[in-house]
């Protein structure tokens, strides 16, 4: 008899916990995050700009983290050429071109997916698009994202 109760409950509590039943559609691999694109900011960027002048092989970490990766990030549009802008931490008054308190970690290049939208100095923005980094060549952006689009524009 004891053996028919312990196997009652068991049974009992299994029907239990099966009635908690995972919702269609969630799941709990890391699939649907992998293309999320990742939040970066500038402050992360000044760290990883402080990091590269500290340590000569930090670029490979760099690349391992953010290179090639979805990114969105937000800035202010500043006008390079009439055909390109560059995304900056700062406003054109403040920005990496007219001010001495700014560094290479406050630009970002942009190239468009499709079309060059024209947009006014200082419209603030917010990216969603590839992140690269750029240890090679001295006359391009160390940080820029391609495929840009606009998520939201101020």
């Amino acid at each position: 008899m004891l053996k028919k109760g312990i196997i009652g409950i068991y049974c009992g509590l299994a029907l239990f916990l099966m009635s908690f039943s995972v919702q269609q559609g969630t799941s709990f691999s890391n699939t649907n995050t992998q293309n999320q694109p990742i939040a970066l900011n500038w402050q992360v960027l000044g760290n990883i700009s402080n990091s590269v002048r500290v340590m000569a092989n930090y670029g490979a970490t760099i690349k391992e983290s953010f290179h090639g990766k979805k990114i969105t990030i937000s800035g202010y549009i500043i006008p390079v050429d009439s055909k390109s802008y560059v995304l900056s931490k700062n406003v054109y008054s403040h920005c990496f071109f007219c001010s001495t308190n700014a560094g290479i970690e406050t630009v970002m290049g942009i190239q468009f997916k499709g079309k060059t939208p024209r947009l006014k100095t200082d419209t603030y923005v917010t990216l969603e698009g590839t992140f690269f980094y750029n240890d090679t060549n001295k006359d391009d952006w160390t940080f820029s994202v391609h495929e840009a689009v606009i998520v939201s524009k101020k």
